[in-house]
């Protein structure tokens, strides 16, 4: 279950699609970073098993939350994208990239599987490859975005601040509002923008994944460095224009690192195996979910879905 990034997965290689919700008009498609919505999950309910003792706490929360996103977005299509490890370019680019994160834990390993049959169950594609990290999948299906087809992308990740464009939004968790960001949003949280996202992560660094920055950069620096310069490549060719001779020593002797964190943080698309098409919300399928939600004691969900109850234990 578990990979090198400290994330646990799903089968490699597996689409699931058939959740009961008609086909919105105009299209939108939703895309889902499954890890970081099942560890947000996890943690945000501590206690709570199935009948049998199981834990289900990350399920629950799990299906709480995309209901909540189908409701507030109302998708014609949705996908969830799951890490299958660690990218073997970028680990090979930096052997400490991502490498401090500490294993999954075991009760929540236990529930990625089960989140998985739930996602068949409800209609909604779900993907996973080995060696392919979910922000490259998100960002090939973010290639796709078009009038047409427009894309919301739900993670709290920063990194997918440079997917954002006219077509492609971006749903943070973090974010009470609950608003779709814009290109204006990434400014207002960054100070510059989608384009100039991977250049600003790179000066700063990003600790979540085990990416240095440059010595005295933070965010506000960084921010003003692209204002004055506007990407990476003219500030290292114009550095004598920089004021602070501690600042122009700190980038000199961070270039390399900043060039390397350029490649790590940039987000690389993954093949896509299927066409967007496949990925409309199917029907979902009554008789799996009411078996799925009795075996975890979901009563109240199993009570919504109507129909004759089943009677496995206590439920909840």
């Amino acid at each position: 279950m578990e990979k090198g990034s400290g994330r646990g997965t799903v089968t490699p290689g597996t689409w699931h699609v058939n959740v009961a919700m008609p086909t919105a008009k105009p299209n939108r498609v939703l895309i889902v970073d499954g890890h970081a919505y099942a560890y947000r999950a996890f943690y945000a309910i501590r206690e709570l098993s199935s009948p049998a003792g199981v834990p289900t706490n990350a399920i629950y929360g799990f299906i709480k939350m995309l209901g909540k996103l189908q409701l507030q977005l109302s998708p014609s299509h949705a996908v969830v994208v799951w890490d299958g490890g660690l990218s073997s370019e970028r680990t090979v680019e930096h052997p400490g990239y991502k490498a401090q994160r500490p294993p999954m834990p075991e009760s929540l390993g236990q529930q990625i599987d089960e989140i998985g049959e739930y996602l068949s169950a409800a209609g909604i594609a779900s993907v996973c490859q080995d060696g392919v990290e979910a922000d490259d999948w998100i960002a090939a299906f973010a290639g796709k975005a078009s009038g047409e087809m427009p894309m919301v992308v739900a993670s709290a990740d920063k990194d997918f601040m440079q997917l954002v464009s006219p077509h492609v939004g971006l749903a943070n968790p973090n974010d009470k509002s609950d608003k779709v960001w814009t290109a204006e949003d990434v400014v207002v949280k960054s100070g510059v923008l989608p384009g100039q996202i991977v250049d600003w992560l790179s000066l700063i660094g990003d600790s979540v994944d085990n990416i240095p920055g440059v010595p005295g950069v933070g965010p506000k620096t960084a921010t003003d460095l692209l204002k004055q310069f506007g990407t990476v490549e003219l500030l290292y060719a114009r550095l004598d224009e920089v004021k602070s001779q501690r600042l122009r020593e700190s980038l000199a002797a961070a270039k390399e690192v900043v060039l390397m964190n350029q490649r790590l943080i940039r987000l690389k698309p993954a093949e896509l195996p299927v066409n967007m098409d496949e990925l409309e919300i199917r029907p979902s399928s009554l008789e799996r979910l009411r078996e799925l939600y009795a075996g975890w004691g979901f009563k109240t969900m199993l009570a919504q879905l109507g129909g004759a109850p089943l009677t496995q234990g206590a439920l909840l």
